[in-house]
């Protein structure tokens, strides 16, 4: 299984430094940090009602279902560009828009249950992509929205993308995940 190490500057987009900054995993595999994350996410949703996951903190933020609906996106991205990068494919990825993917997903129509049991399978899925890429891949470049992003990185912006989220959802919204 490749060993991925904390990415440095330059292995992504400065955007994401922040978010890398305030992932707390020293010494932490990276894919055991994205596992904790699953079951925080998967036991949360099990410990809300349908009513708190359709809040929304102020008019024209997302809902709870929405965030998550969100990292399920963004997930499959990250995901996507990993394969891309590992698979050695050249062309630029581009970037997104992260509001209009959110206004065309129908996150916040689903119940709690079904968007635990997708997020469950698609990190599943994503762990098994990670665990099984080649370690000499791990140095491998892409370009992702004009920033020269590597392999190594995408898991761990996975997890900072998410524990971003997360604390969104409990500083915000009062739901705590983590």
């Amino acid at each position: 299984m490749p060993q991925f190490k904390r990415p440095v500057s330059g292995e992504c987009a400065e955007y994401f430094e922040g978010y890398l900054n305030d992932l707390a995993v020293d010494g932490v595999d990276v894919l055991v940090t994205l596992q904790k994350q699953a079951d925080q996410i998967v036991k949360g949703l099990g410990r809300i009602s349908e009513q708190e996951a359709c809040f929304a903190y102020a008019p024209g933020k997302w809902t709870v279902k929405e965030i998550v609906g969100h990292l399920i996106d963004m997930e499959r991205l990250f995901a996507f560009r990993s394969l891309w990068i590992a698979r050695g494919a050249t062309a630029e990825q581009p970037s997104v828009d992260e509001n209009l993917w959110a206004a065309n997903s129908n996150a916040g129509t689903r119940t709690t249950e079904d968007l635990a049991d997708e997020y469950h399978g698609m990190r599943t899925s994503h762990l098994q992509l990670f665990q099984n890429l080649d370690e000499s891949a791990l140095p491998l470049r892409g370009l992702v929205g004009g920033f020269a992003t590597t392999l190594n990185s995408m898991p761990w912006l996975m997890a900072a993308h998410e524990i971003h989220h997360l604390r969104v959802l409990k500083d915000r919204y009062g739901v705590d995940f983590l």
